[in-house]
C-alpha cells in the first residue's frame, strides 16, 4: 500500500486560536468546513507559534488546536522528561477532511498515476462508487468529516500502526469500534503533556560564587518562578479537550561528587509555601540550612557540577469529568561550583 496514501505529508499553518475555534465551531460551519484542517495535508501534530504582543495565541491547525497562555514562557524554559518510560501518542486519529478537501487531495494523486492503476481503480471505488462511499460523501458535507491519522514520528515505536485508510464518521457518532486512538479528552492530555515548558532550575546559593570546604552552603528557588503551569489541547469541531497541569512537588541536588554532604540527607527539598528552601540572611551562618549543600574537598581548579532538578507533578481534567494523574515529569539544570580550602595563618 503506498505510503503517500497513509501517510498526508504536513505543511504547518499558523493560525490565532480564535480565529481557529471560531472558524470550526461557530456559525457557518458549511463555509468554515472547507478550511477543516487549513492545508489539509498536515500531519505535524505540535503547536507551531506563540503568544503575540496582545495575549492571541497562535497554534497549527494540525487537528488538535493548543491554548498555551498558561504554559511557561521565556528563555530558560524547556520540556519535562517522564519520570518513567511513558510517551505521549505517537499517533491519532481525528477529523481532517471535509469532502472538497478530500476530493481535492486524492484526485491530482490519481491523475498523476504514479500510484499505479491497480491502486487508484480501489481508491476511487472505495471514495466515489460507493463501495463503501459515493462521491467523497458530498451529500453529507455537513453531516460529518473524513478521519485520518496524525503522526508524530519522533516519539517511536507505534507511529507506523496507525495505517487505516480515510473514513467517514458523522458528528455526534463515535469512530468504528477498531480504530485506536481515535482522539479522546485522554489522548489530548497526553498531547498537551508534550508542550508543557517549565523554568530552568538554576538554584540560588550562599556563598554565591564561592563557596568553602566544610561550609554549609544555602540553597533556594525563587518561588514566584516556580508555580503550576498548564497547556490545553482541544477538537473544536468535536468539542472536546483537556488540560494537563504541572505542579512544582520537590528540587533534588546532586552536588556533582560523592565528597559532599546534603540537607536534607535525601537531597529532596520539598516545596512549602510556594517555595523551596530558605534565603539566606545575615546572622544564620551557624545554622543547618533546609536545603542546601556542604562540599567536604576542594575542587581544585576546577569545579564541581551541581545538578538541580524539579520533579513536577502532572495531572489533567477534561470534557465530560474526566481526568486524572500522569507520570510525574521532570526539568534539571547544571551549575558550576567552585569549592576552596579554608586559608588559615597560624602566627
Amino acid at each position: 500500500m503506498p505510503a503517500l496514501m497513509r501517510k498526508p505529508r504536513a505543511f504547518p499553518l499558523l493560525v490565532t486560536l480564535g480565529v481557529c475555534v471560531s472558524l470550526l465551531s461557530g456559525p457557518g460551519v458549511a463555509y468554515a468546513d472547507d478550511i477543516l484542517d487549513g492545508n489539509s495535508q498536515n500531519s505535524d501534530p505540535g503547536p507551531k507559534g506563540d503568544s503575540s504582543p496582545d495575549g492571541t495565541i497562535s497554534a497549527s491547525a494540525s487537528g488538535v488546536v493548543f491554548d498555551l497562555s498558561d504554559n511557561g514562557s521565556g528563555a530558560s524554559v524547556g520540556a519535562i522528561t517522564s519520570t518513567t518510560s511513558w510517551t505521549p501518542p505517537a499517533c491519532w486519529y481525528a477529523p481532517k477532511y471535509t469532502p472538497a478537501q478530500l476530493q481535492a487531495y486524492l484526485e491530482p494523486i490519481w491523475e498523476a498515476g504514479s500510484t499505479g492503476y491497480e491502486w487508484d481503480a480501489e481508491q476511487r471505488d472505495r471514495y466515489v462508487n460507493g463501495n463503501p462511499y459515493k462521491d467523497f460523501n458530498k451529500d453529507k458535507a455537513d453531516k460529518g468529516y473524513w478521519w485520518d491519522s496524525y503522526v508524530d514520528k519522533s516519539f517511536p515505536p507505534g507511529w507506523d500502526k496507525c495505517d487505516k485508510p480515510i473514513f467517514w464518521v458523522d458528528k455526534g457518532d463515535a469512530p468504528p469500534a477498531d480504530v485506536e486512538n481515535a482522539v479522546t479528552p485522554k489522548i489530548l492530555a497526553e498531547l498537551a503533556y508534550k508542550e508543557i515548558r517549565v523554568p530552568s532550575t538554576k538554584v540560588t546559593l550562599a556563598p554565591a560564587d564561592k563557596t568553602k570546604v566544610n561550609l554549609p552552603t544555602w540553597a533556594w528557588l525563587d518561588g514566584a518562578e516556580f508555580k503550576p503551569v498548564s497547556v490545553t489541547a482541544s477538537v473544536p469541531v468535536l468539542g472536546i479537550s483537556a488540560t494537563t497541569t504541572a505542579t512544582p512537588v520537590s528540587l533534588k541536588i546532586d552536588p556533582g561528587t560523592a565528597d559532599a554532604v546534603t540537607y536534607p540527607a535525601s537531597g529532596v527539598c520539598e516545596f512549602k509555601n510556594g517555595s523551596i528552601g530558605e534565603a539566606y540572611a545575615k546572622g544564620k551562618a551557624g545554622e543547618t540550612p533546609p536545603c542546601g549543600v556542604k562540599y567536604l574537598h576542594s575542587s581544585g581548579t576546577g569545579s564541581y557540577p551541581l545538578k538541580a532538578t524539579i520533579t513536577w507533578q502532572i495531572s489533567w481534567t477534561g470534557t465530560g469529568g474526566t481526568g486524572g494523574p500522569l507520570d510525574d515529569g521532570t526539568f534539571g539544570a547544571t551549575q558550576d561550583v567552585i569549592v576552596q580550602e579554608i586559608q588559615s595563618v597560624n602566627r
